[in-house]
């Protein structure tokens, strides 16, 4: 068996401010494994700014600028999260969820601020391609 030795004992990780973790789960049952590149760079940012409860309050736009991520993307990741029970959302407020028994699938939430610019983006893109 490997033993494991500390290589720096100056710059052992402890939670000092936020409260930020990934139960180990989260690799040994199959969840990282279940999501795409998009799901787990939003998974991961909303866990590092999340309290101890999994709540946050970021914007959408904030979200995808941080992140370098598209709208499109961003929605994407978002709801696919939310279908694999990982991740609770009511338009404004994120909740990272407690690990599932299993990845399920959950649906899809209701219109939002991100969803809405989205498709005005797409519309108006559509405008004016017709002209």
């Amino acid at each position: 068996m490997l033993k494991k030795t500390i290589l720096k004992p100056g710059r052992v990780r402890r939670i000092n401010g936020g409260f930020s973790f990934i139960p180990h789960r989260f690799l040994s049952e199959g969840f990282l494994a279940a999501l795409s590149q998009q799901e787990l760079v939003l998974y991961f940012f909303l866990i590092l700014v999340s309290d101890r409860n999994g709540v946050s309050y970021y914007r959408y736009d904030a979200i995808c600028s941080l992140l370098k991520m598209t709208i499109g993307d961003y929605i994407e990741a978002r709801d696919g999260l939310i279908e694999k029970d990982l991740l609770s959302f009511d338009g404004t407020v994120f909740q990272v969820l407690s690990l599932p028994v299993k990845v399920s699938e959950k649906a899809v939430p209701k219109e939002d601020a991100a969803r809405v610019m989205q498709l005005i983006t797409e519309s108006l893109g559509e405008v004016s391609h017709a002209r």
